[in-house]
């Protein structure tokens, strides 16, 4: 009785002894491999051949790195954790850090400030993201995917302050927002070359991209990333830059693009210096009610300040092309340091095409723009996809002269002179249908279809029964379309 006694509690003693502890590397300024983790704490890390499982929460001292340069992988275990104060370096070939059970995700990596982080050729999933509280933080070809909330839950990679470099990764489908940073962090990031597609699976009103203030020297540089909406994620946005604290925002966001999301770009709050350059924006209507969004590209804010130079990009099929609200300033070609070059096509909500549309009391340069991509035009034309003083005096002035796309043909200028007469109008409107339009329709200014009628050839009167205000009156047939502004007064 007495031996069978102490051999159970010898058996729960060595049970006792393997079960999972954190561990902290010893901070006196060695640099680690997993290896050697393993051989200091075979409780915390287990080794099987190039397969390394993080059993409890691993800490790497200020003083001490931690260095993968070898091809393996990383299980870890549900809610553990690896944090970073002094400095972690992942440069090998091909590196796997998961979850040691898909169905429990640990934790993530929270980089602490000071910390000196790298990270090249790495597949990261199944885990609850990168917080990045320090200045010095590189990931570099990386593939970051189906990771959930845990260290971060406003971003995969979540960014606190200085110039982290974000290049050539893959961050797809991840319950959160690709990149992010807090509403008051100073963050330059440089975002280069990387594939953004249908992260935000919550389904949460953030885009992909979710910034805020910045450092002016560098400032934020979004260059020639794609960044790709999934359809089913009718809440989730492309780029943001948010300035709601107060603070300064320097941004470049060059040679994007950004396809199949809620919208486009978005600048929220004042900006010291926003430059939006030869990006491709299409098709960013997924939500589809233009008064909450579908913008290509949308200016927003409180105070008038310098303009948002928008230049050289191509906004196609969006719910509006450009946008601005409130006090909002932007310059979309001058004579002087703006070629314009924007190209517009098909940014229609509710039958009617909005390539730019100027909710504010602010000027707008916008010289040397195509305005209806694949159509010759005339002013008139332009002036039809154009929202500004012109329908509301309360509004400021769109200078779109000289616009590209060239000039419309004889025949076809023949048909977009086409009006009718009065307008503004009280109760009637009167034309000569000569063109055999067989289909008139009426739109107010968020594209609802208010009235519909069959006309014939010849003289027609349409009686005119609405409140005052701008509308927009189409006239059709199987080969041709004609939209005209309409005032009652």
């Amino acid at each position: 009785m007495k031996k069978t006694t102490l051999s159970l509690l010898f058996t729960l003693f060595t049970c006792a002894i393997l079960i999972a502890q954190d561990y902290t590397t010893p901070n006196t300024g060695v640099t680690w491999t997993l290896d050697d983790i393993a051989a200091a704490s075979p409780s915390t890390i287990t080794v099987s051949g190039s397969e390394y499982t993080l059993l409890g929460n691993l800490t790497i001292a200020e003083n001490d790195a931690v260095v993968i340069d070898t091809n393996l992988s990383l299980l870890i275990d549900f809610e553990k954790r690896v944090t970073v104060f002094g400095s972690f370096t992942v440069d090998a070939n091909d590196v796997l850090i998961t979850a040691l059970d898909e169905n429990a995700p640990y934790d993530g990596f929270r980089f602490e400030e000071f910390s000196d982080i790298d990270i090249k050729n790495t597949t990261i999933t199944y885990g609850g993201g990168l917080r990045v509280l320090t200045e010095t933080f590189a990931i570099d070809n990386c593939t970051l995917t189906n990771n959930v909330s845990g260290t971060t839950s406003s971003a995969v990679i979540q960014l606190s302050r200085g110039t982290p470099q974000i290049t050539n990764n893959t961050i797809s489908f991840n319950e959160n927002p690709a990149i992010g940073s807090a509403a008051n962090a100073a963050v330059s990031a440089y975002i280069f070359n990387n594939t953004i597609e249908g992260n935000n699976i919550a389904n949460s009103n953030r885009p992909q991209i979710n910034l805020a203030t910045t450092l002016q020297n560098p400032p934020l540089e979004i260059i020639q990333n794609t960044i790709i909406g999934d359809p089913t994620l009718d809440q989730a946005g492309g780029i943001a830059i948010a300035n709601f604290v107060g603070g300064d925002v320097y941004v470049v966001i060059e040679n994007n693009t950004i396809r199949g999301n809620r919208y486009g770009i978005t600048i929220l709050g004042n900006s010291n210096s926003a430059e939006i350059l030869n990006n491709v924006i299409e098709d960013n209507n997924i939500q589809g009610d233009p008064m909450l969004g579908g913008s290509g590209i949308n200016i927003f804010t409180s105070a008038v300040g310098p303009e948002v130079i928008i230049s050289g990009n191509q906004i196609r099929r969006n719910l509006w092309g450009v946008t601005l609200q409130d006090s909002a300033t932007a310059n979309l070609g001058d004579d002087t340091n703006n070629p314009g070059n924007n190209v517009f096509a098909e940014n229609e909500n509710g039958g009617i095409v909005y390539a730019l549309y100027n909710n504010t009391a602010n000027p707008v340069m916008a010289k040397n723009n195509c305005w209806i991509e694949n159509q010759e035009s005339t002013p008139q034309d332009v002036e039809d996809v154009i929202f500004h003083s012109e329908d509301d005096p309360a509004l400021g002035e769109v200078n779109f002269d000289p616009f590209l796309c060239g000039v419309l043909s004889v025949a076809d200028n023949a048909v977009e002179n086409f009006s009718f007469y009065p307008n503004p109008v009280k109760t009637e409107i009167n034309f000569n249908n000569i063109y055999a339009f067989t289909n008139v329709e009426i739109f107010n200014v968020q594209g609802k279809l208010l009235a519909s009628k069959t006309i014939a050839e010849g003289l027609q009167t349409l009686p005119i029964n609405l409140s005052t205000g701008l509308y927009f009156v189409k006239f059709s047939n199987d080969t041709q379309t004609v939209t005209k502004k309409m005032m009652v007064k």
